[in-house]
């Protein structure tokens, strides 16, 4: 599986935190992407900021796009390609 990184942000009128139906949903979106085909391998979001950031391994980026789509609907999800730090030494270059 290859390495991703989601990033998602929201207004903070929007913020899902605050909604009681939605927050709980989202939660389980992101604790039961391992049951799939993705591993999520860390999330975190900015204190005091509304970005989500996910560290996911898929099959491919379009594969952790379309399971994070929710996150998209109400503001904005990005996916990236990463690579583990090891990796980055090992071939030299970001």
């Amino acid at each position: 599986m290859a390495l991703f990184l989601a990033e998602h942000t929201h207004p903070a009128d929007q913020c899902p935190a605050r909604n009681p139906e939605l927050a709980p949903q989202l939660l389980a979106l992101i604790s039961n992407a391992s049951r799939g085909d993705l591993r999520v391998r860390g999330e975190a979001v900015a204190t005091g900021g509304h970005h989500l950031y996910l560290i996911v391994e898929g099959a491919s980026a379009d594969a952790v796009s379309r399971y994070f789509a929710p996150f998209g609907q109400i503001g904005s999800l990005t996916v990236t390609p990463a690579s583990h730090c090891e990796e980055v030494v090992a071939r030299g270059a970001c």
